[in-house]
């Protein structure tokens, strides 16, 4: 893309140097002379400089957001709640490469039933903003592949329905653990919450259920499945979520 991009800028400066028709000089005619023989003024016009296009940014993310994403980070889900109060989103994957951020596909999500929130404690049915690490996954059905360290186990039944009368059944078939109040390296199980309690925890990106959460990131299971065969360690993944006003910051 950056070379496309440098052709087009060479190519566009060489119209304005050359006007419409294209060429410097006709073959019948010396450079430096003009029709008539005589030496032709010296050319004071300014090189063409090639200008190489600028890395392509994450796009919503303001200078403060952007300034807490670890420069480390090659990967980034963007989860972007459609505003303070609501509980719709979108959740998108980048990749850092030589040309900049490259954006996956867009993924339609839910997050809590009320919205988000700068401070969030447990129980105020928001989800927390901000940039945090996706070390850990887990679920009730078998590891799909992923490289992340995978916790299988029962602890994963999703039993009961949600806000809207949906059944849960099956939401946390596959899940990754937001570095949310929790001990990183450990399973999204793990109940260790440095912050204290009051804080809440238990922030996962998990399977949709059709409705709100009580403070996690739901997509739909082709989608978390595509997440965690996407997501490489080695590539420091981190999840950057809020409102887009938030982010904007």
């Amino acid at each position: 893309m950056i070379i496309h991009r440098r052709r087009a800028v060479l190519l566009a400066a060489s119209f304005l140097l050359t006007g419409c028709g294209g060429a410097a000089a006709t073959p019948e005619r010396r450079p430096g002379a003009t029709a008539a023989g005589t030496p032709a003024a010296p050319d004071t016009s300014a090189p063409a400089v090639s200008v190489e296009a600028a890395p392509q940014g994450i796009p919503g993310l303001g200078t403060r957001t952007r300034a807490a994403v670890p420069d480390d980070a090659d990967q980034v889900v963007v989860v972007t709640g459609r505003g303070r109060d609501s509980p719709l989103s979108t959740v998108v994957l980048y990749r850092r490469t030589g040309a900049g951020w490259e954006a996956g596909e867009n993924w339609p999500a839910h997050n809590a039933l009320r919205g988000w929130s700068d401070h969030h404690m447990g129980g105020d049915l928001r989800s927390p903003t901000g940039v945090y690490g996706l070390t850990d996954a887990g679920g009730l059905l078998r590891d799909p592949g992923t490289r992340l360290s995978y916790d299988r186990g029962v602890g994963f039944t999703s039993p009961g329905t949600g806000f809207e009368g949906e059944s849960l059944r099956g939401s946390f078939d596959y899940v990754i653990a937001i570095d949310y109040n929790r001990r990183p390296g450990t399973s999204p199980l793990d109940w260790t919450r440095p912050l204290g309690t009051r804080r809440g925890g238990g922030i996962w990106l998990h399977v949709d259920h059709g409705g709100p959460t009580h403070g996690c990131v739901s997509i739909a299971e082709e989608h978390m499945r595509d997440l965690l065969l996407a997501l490489d360690p080695a590539l420091h993944p981190v999840v950057v979520m809020g409102d887009h006003a938030s982010l904007a910051r």
